[in-house]
């Protein structure tokens, strides 16, 4: 949805300077210096506390490690039987932690995410947050892979651990959001960009799904996320703008959504409590639909400090 204050319409012009339009490469690069922000967080383990991205390691790992003696809360399928028939006494296998881990990242660049009223557009946001994640993983040596989906079509980067891998990545990211700026897409094509992502994935991963995201009454997209989680360990980060957040002040304005205008008066505090009182109604919508599969679930407003957003609570 656009919306456009009466007598003061945005105008498109000529000027090169794309600050809050389009991520930029350096801002993208120097985010890496907040990764200390985060050094508590852990990325995989299952959580059913949304927000929280700490946890133990998934699984027993494959490379043995020593046989020690069994004590109580050991998986008597990892017991040694023939050194216990040895020993007279049950011994366990030890196998060391699965610690190479494979992060994926699903951006929203498209139309939908190109929307701002404050400081830079979601998408901008989205990507700082994608970046950020990728330094993350790239300091803890877990392979970091992205796709980025800009209305029409999805970019996939295979997961690596390789600091070059991520730098292109990052410019790539830049460059599909200069070429999509102004470019017009279907909002459908989203959900075949999500199947794309379950095929692509796989099992056993640490998946982000990073944009703007209502699940009110989108069956389809419900199910595909949920397919996602069902197989992989999901956070779910919902970008909200704070027209989202705060009813604008009072005056008129003129709503445009699929090629479709009507005027808006916003007069009395009913009218503002209404609006404010929808928008967090969506978002509880997707929380709580979080909550029901077991995917964390984060909010980052696009006007506020990120690190402040997203580092561990």
């Amino acid at each position: 949805m656009v919306l456009k204050k009466i007598g003061n319409l945005w105008k498109k012009n000529n000027n090169p300077n794309l600050s809050g339009l389009v991520p930029d490469f350096d801002e993208l690069t120097e985010i890496k210096k907040y990764v200390p922000y985060l050094k508590d967080f852990k990325f995989n383990g299952a959580s059913n506390r949304a927000g929280d991205f700490k946890s133990s390691f998934k699984g027993r790992g494959m490379e043995f490690e020593e046989v020690r003696s069994y004590t109580f809360g050991d998986d008597v399928r990892d017991i040694d039987w023939r050194v216990t028939a040895r020993k007279n006494q049950p011994y366990t296998k030890l196998y060391a932690e699965e610690k190479d881990r494979v992060v994926y990242v699903w951006l929203d660049v498209s139309a939908d995410m190109r929307f701002g009223t404050k400081k830079e557009l979601k998408s901008v946001t989205a990507a700082k947050v994608a970046a950020l994640l990728g330094w993350f993983a790239l300091s803890n040596k877990d392979r970091f892979g992205l796709m980025v989906y800009d209305g029409n079509k999805t970019h996939v980067f295979e997961p690596k651990r390789d600091y070059n891998h991520l730098l292109t990545i990052l410019k790539k990211i830049e460059k599909i959001a200069k070429e999509t700026l102004f470019v017009k897409n279907e909002s459908q094509e989203k959900l075949k960009s999500l199947q794309l992502a379950i095929k692509r994935i796989g099992k056993k991963a640490i998946v982000f799904l990073i944009g703007g995201f209502d699940v009110s009454d989108d069956e389809k997209l419900k199910h595909e996320i949920s397919a996602l989680c069902s197989v992989n360990d999901v956070c779910l980060i919902n970008i909200y703008d704070a027209l989202e957040y705060i009813a604008p002040p009072k005056g008129q304005y003129l709503a445009e959504y699929k090629q479709k205008q009507q005027l808006i008066t916003n007069y009395g505090t009913t009218y503002e409590q209404e609006y404010e009182t929808y928008f967090i109604q969506k978002r509880k919508n997707v929380k709580d639909f979080c909550a029901k599969f077991n995917c964390r679930y984060r909010e980052i407003r696009s006007d506020l400090s990120i690190f402040e957003q997203i580092r561990p609570i």
